[in-house]
């Protein structure tokens, strides 16, 4: 059996790092996806043949087995590894203490297995190579009748169950696929995601700000846009150690004058007696600013009015929230014996109609 570079294929060389090796995955595989290239055969297997390189390469014990395996390809098949013969695994083997969690390399922290699943299942999309050194098949001829030889069994507990396919992988890359599901060697960094809290005031809300995070050891400055609300989410991609990603949560504070409804705010307004009997203009503070609100003569408490564009910044798209505005009206308090007979007098004058006659 013909043994593969797997660096060749990608492109790098053996000294590549994990960044080095994710970018030519990433890019070889936009270039050969069956997706942009329909009926190309060729495409398809050079696609088949970047993603075998990559589950390999990407995934850090696999990488040691096969970097062993490399230089001693011709020793392992003549001690009859795929072929039926002697275990080369065994005692006295070439690798022996590599299949089972020997200290070696085989078998260390393993459990991972790549599938690319194509409408027959299984791992038809990899080749001989592959299934020999790291799907469980390295028992070849053996296992076409029904039997399995030690070493085979030693990969089989080795590989363990099936992991996330190819296609799957390239679901986030906008690849095909099942979106969602995570690139392989993203998975680890997107399920430990770095998560720091910050708490605004609904005045940085408005205007957006800066927040210095220390998160492990480490600080961010993380700009938050206009109009974040609690549970806006902010991702510092690939920011965090070992290029993990840092999301940083918001939450809203309290505040002692607004309400927030999504983009529109609510406020109560407190207006004298004179200004709800006799109308007026009132300035009214707004997250923008002073404007002033025309109070209509008569105006009863509990009136609300509405300021448009004075409320959040929309995060999508243009424009901005309202703002609704609830009068209260504020009676004096403790009037002199004067004071009294006036207001008597004037009440007398208005006769007003008992508002409790409808109830």
């Amino acid at each position: 059996m013909e043994y593969r570079d797997y660096y060749e294929i990608l492109g790098v060389p053996r000294s590549a790092t994990q960044a080095d090796i994710k970018k030519a995955f990433r890019k070889l595989a936009r270039e050969h996806h069956p997706d942009r290239n329909p009926g190309d055969a060729a495409a398809e297997r050079r696609f088949k043949d970047v993603n075998e390189a990559n589950a390999v390469l990407s995934d850090a014990d696999k990488r040691k087995q096969y970097d062993l395996l490399g230089s001693n390809w011709e020793q392992y098949q003549r001690a009859g590894g795929g072929q039926g013969g002697a275990d080369p695994f065994a005692a006295g083997g070439p690798f022996a203490g590599y299949a089972a969690g020997g200290n070696g390399g085989f078998g260390q922290g393993g459990n991972v297995r790549y599938e690319f699943r194509t409408a027959g299942g299984g791992d038809a999309g990899f080749s001989d190579f592959f299934r020999l050194v790291f799907s469980g098949a390295a028992a070849g001829a053996a296992s076409q009748t029904g039997t399995r030889d030690a070493a085979a069994e030693r990969m089989a507990r080795r590989t363990g169950g099936p992991g996330p396919s190819f296609e799957d992988i390239l679901g986030d890359m906008g690849l095909g696929g099942s979106p969602g599901r995570g690139r392989a060697s993203d998975a680890p960094s997107r399920q430990t995601s770095l998560e720091a809290p910050a708490e605004l005031t609904l005045e940085e809300a408005f205007h957006g700000t800066q927040r210095l995070l220390e998160v492990e050891g480490k600080r961010y400055e993380v700009k938050i846009p206009r109009g974040v609300d609690t549970g806006s989410r902010v991702k510092l991609s690939g920011k965090g150690p070992n290029g993990r990603d840092v999301v940083v949560t918001v939450r809203m504070a309290p505040h002692g004058v607004y309400t927030r409804r999504g983009a529109d705010l609510e406020r109560e307004l407190p207006i004298t007696l004179r200004e709800a009997l006799l109308g007026g203009e009132v300035r009214v503070a707004t997250l923008k600013g002073r404007i002033l609100l025309t109070i209509p003569a008569g105006t009863q408490t509990g009136k609300v009015f509405r300021l448009t564009g004075q409320g959040m910044p929309k995060m999508k798209g243009d424009g901005a929230g309202d703002l609704y505005v609830k009068v209260r009206v504020v009676l004096p308090q403790k009037l002199d014996e004067p004071q009294a007979k006036a207001a008597a007098a004037f009440l007398d004058l208005v006769n007003q109609p008992d508002p409790r006659a409808t109830t």
